[in-house]
């Protein structure tokens, strides 16, 4: 029976590529596909990794950091030791010299427009990596057809021919939850106000403080922004904002389906889980233009430029337009963001790998 390596040093992650390593595996690891499986971790004492004791499934410790110098010589060392025939990493960061066939993941190409601060030196060698990865894989997935499109621009016509489009899924545990949840939530959280909820990191590419600066020019009485982030450094909070950290899905599908809407004012998205999350649990979403948002959110979102202007005017219409909450456009953001599975996903991805194990 062949051998299929999976790299999962992201997935005790709880958001990210943690939450997209970790749901695929499992979705993955529930099929009966005809090979077995290595799972190569940074700790076997995972938490997720408790229910996934299946005969042919085999965790492996490999406790070294992403982008080191011992990723590259112990990985592949491993992989050898392993047995596998094929090796699939979930993201674009495989070893120069991984020993046997491999599939990539490549979610969005962000950092070659928003480098950020990083050093000359690392914004050389994510370049290098990449290149490296796409020009090296068996067959590549992309996480949407805007990315796909994307790396044919930059790296070519033969690297969109072995490409292939696999959406993500959302999570079971987000759907719409009952008044009496939401309650309990909105009192653990003291939120006492209605709110607009916004997910997501604060890297510059999130434009968060665009964001803000948007929220305090709408000036919509009575209404708070609530921020589920894990890192806030940097960004000037004002009155009306409330920053929350360590959010539970469970927690995070009752906020959606409380809140009056999921607000971004993002600049760049490969996939954006956040809007999707959102819809399945009825809620309206006010998304940018950009990237990938207009092809993932099925026409079901207001969409805004990512501009003061513009954004100022999505968030007093999603404030102020009762009609996005009314039964018929809340059952079709559901019914939408449903055919998001991970059963899906797993599937489409199972069958890239059967192609290239030849079965």
């Amino acid at each position: 029976m062949p051998i299929v390596g999976i790299d999962c040093r992201f997935a005790s992650q709880h958001a990210g590529l943690g939450t997209y390593t970790r749901s695929l595996v499992q979705a993955l690891l529930l099929r009966d596909d005809p090979w077995s499986t290595v799972l190569f971790v940074r700790s076997l004492k995972e938490e997720w990794l408790k229910d996934l004791k299946r005969e042919n499934v085999t965790p492996v410790e490999a406790s070294f950091p992403h982008y080191s110098f011992s990723e590259q010589w112990r990985l592949p060392q491993l992989i050898n030791r392993s047995g596998c025939d094929l090796f699939y990493a979930p993201h674009f960061n495989v070893p120069l010299r991984c020993p046997v066939p491999f599939v990539t993941t490549i979610h969005d190409l962000i950092l070659h427009r928003f480098p950020g601060e990083s050093s000359w030196l690392k914004k050389l060698a994510y370049r290098f990596t990449i290149s490296s990865a796409l020009r090296r894989s068996k067959s590549i997935i992309t996480v949407s057809r805007f990315t796909a499109d994307e790396i044919e621009k930059l790296y070519g016509s033969s690297v969109r021919e072995r490409t292939e489009v696999i959406y993500p899924g959302v999570s079971s545990v987000f759907s719409v939850r009952s008044a009496l949840e939401q309650d309990a939530v909105r009192s653990r959280y003291n939120l006492t106000k209605p709110f607009l909820l916004y997910v997501g990191g604060t890297k510059p590419h999130k434009n968060v403080p665009m964001l803000l600066q948007a929220f305090r020019a709408a000036a919509v009485d009575d209404v708070e922004l609530v921020l589920v982030s894990g890192d806030c450094a940097g960004i000037e909070l004002q009155d009306g904002v409330r920053v929350l950290a360590d959010v539970s899905e469970s927690d995070l599908a009752c906020l959606y389906s409380a809140a009056l809407g999921s607000v971004t004012a993002t600049r760049a998205e490969g996939f954006y889980l956040p809007a999707i999350e959102a819809m399945v649990c009825g809620c309206p979403v006010l998304a940018t233009n950009v990237g990938a948002i207009p092809e993932i959110s099925g026409g079901l979102a207001i969409l805004a430029k990512p501009t003061l202007h513009s954004l100022v005017a999505g968030l007093r219409l999603i404030v102020r337009e009762d009609i996005l909450r009314q039964d018929d456009q809340r059952s079709a953001r559901i019914e939408y963001a449903r055919s998001f599975s991970w059963d899906r996903t797993a599937e489409e991805t199972a069958k890239v790998f059967r192609q290239e194990l030849g079965l």
